[in-house]
């Protein structure tokens, strides 16, 4: 099998179950590319001068929409990025609550709010910011997406998508269904870019701001040129978080929420499970649990709907991800299970379990993104806050403890966007996700993601 191959007039997707080629996508012409800025800044103009009522009645059509189509979305998901066809099914439905949450609990978020000047002389408005360009990953082709241009949406922006090329397939997929619900034209649009098109795109005077959730190395690259163009940015990238699991903590419990934590999605998540801290006196019992419990975890064909683990999305990234392995190895871990590439047909990669795994070894100190679980010893709950910080990224983390007032005082000394006593990180519209250190900056989801892509105004009155 061969890696997906990128050429200049576009690219190939390719089923990661069977390495067959799915569909090639020439990317976008200058000519289809300008189409899609002047059609995307169009209906901005319309649209933010839209009624909030209007707005919400999209995304409860929107929801309509995804649901209608739930099948559809999953088995392209299952088709391009290997996703296991439970979990994708399950990710519309998150997509689709969330436009209902937003429809419910975000107007409010745009009120005009008041300020401390007193006789009520100021207020901030949230007014439109413009078209948004929106870079996203392959992991979560409906879910990244959505949590991304649902408030934007609502807030009256436009919203253009830069897929993943071996994700073009979902992306169409959504804007067929955004479009079926009433959505303007170029509302929602989709351009297939190269990097050349994403920075002509950055530099257009009509894009006034950018979103990506991605790698380090492209937030960074896409930072720098909104930077020099002054435009607004969010960025959501890499992870590495520390999952702790104290002495008092519910073993079978944080057990559970380890596998969740590093195993769903085939452990191809930013906000996961990837360090796991385990203090000494219960270290073997933990061990115990959670590799019987990774042993149980069913690998398949993702569109069998007990499958658990399925293909990883790309040969490249398993490749990488099994040099990650190795070099750990090399550097003294342990291998209790796994590590290795599955043999016939497909980008399986065994799930896999490290211990003896100390500060700067490879799997430590990288992102390793996919199904690898590492074991790190720690001798108490200091030197779990210590290593948990000891990381360029800050994205989230969990902590596993009997005792939830001392739980929240260490939660308050680790370093990242968030932490999750009792469970897994993940995400949710009621709280912000986002990151610090080479994790991002900004924020999604609740008022903060809402208000992101917004100009705060203030507006002054001094009565006459």
């Amino acid at each position: 099998m061969t890696q997906s191959v990128a050429t200049p007039t576009g690219a190939f997707s390719r089923n990661p179950t069977s390495g067959e080629i799915i569909k090639h996508y020439p990317f976008a012409s200058a000519d289809q590319l300008e189409s899609a800025l002047q059609q995307t800044a169009e209906a901005f103009s319309r649209w933010k001068n839209s009624a909030l009522p209007a707005r919400t009645a999209l995304l409860i059509s929107i929801a309509a929409g995804l649901r209608k189509n739930a099948n559809a979305l999953a088995e392209m998901m299952t088709l391009e990025m290997g996703k296991p066809i439970s979990q994708g099914l399950a990710e519309v439905e998150k997509s689709a609550s969330l436009c209902e949450w937003y429809a419910e609990h975000g107007p409010a978020m745009l009120d005009p709010e008041p300020t401390l000047v007193p006789d009520n002389k100021a207020w901030v408005n949230y007014l439109p910011l413009g078209p948004v360009l929106s870079v996203m990953p392959w992991n979560f082709p409906v879910w990244q997406v959505m949590r991304g241009a649902v408030p934007i949406i609502l807030a009256g922006n436009s919203y253009l998508l830069k897929p993943a090329p071996n994700v073009m397939g979902c992306a169409w997929l959504l804007q067929e269904i955004i479009s079926a619900a009433g959505a303007p034209a170029g509302l929602f649009a989709v351009i297939n870019a190269d990097n050349a098109a994403v920075a002509t795109s950055i530099q257009d005077a009509r894009i006034a701001a950018i979103t990506v959730t991605g790698s380090v190395r492209a937030g960074a690259a896409i930072a720098a040129m909104a930077g020099a163009a002054l435009k607004k940015c969010v960025m959501e990238l890499g992870g590495s978080d520390a999952f702790i699991v104290l002495a008092d903590a519910d073993l079978d419990a944080a057990v559970k929420g380890a596998i969740a934590g590093r195993f769903v999605n085939n452990g191809q998540i930013c906000i996961a499970a990837k360090r796991i801290l385990v203090e000494a006196p219960v270290l073997a019992a933990f061990t115990e649990k959670f590799v019987a419990a990774v042993k149980a975890l069913k690998i398949g064909d993702p569109r069998e709907t007990a499958t658990y683990i399925g293909p990883m999305a790309r040969y490249d990234l398993r490749e990488e991800l099994h040099q990650q392995v190795q070099a750990t190895l090399a550097e003294g871990a342990t291998l209790l299970l796994g590590g290795e590439k599955i043999a016939g047909e497909g980008n399986y990669y065994a799930p896999t379990v490290l211990t003896n795994v100390k500060a700067g070894m490879t799997s430590f100190t990288q992102e390793l993104f996919g199904p690898v679980a590492s074991l790190i010893e720690v001798q108490d709950a200091a030197e779990a806050i210590r290593l948990a910080n000891d990381s360029e990224f800050g994205l989230g983390g969990s902590l596993w403890s009997r005792d939830i007032e001392k739980a929240r005082k260490l939660a308050l000394q680790i370093y990242t966007g968030g932490v999750f006593i009792n469970s897994p990180s993940f995400s949710d519209p009621r709280v912000p996700i986002g990151g610090v250190k080479k994790s991002g900056f900004g924020r999604e989801l609740s008022h903060f993601g809402l208000r992101e892509f917004t100009n705060p105004q203030t507006l002054w009155i001094e009565q006459p």
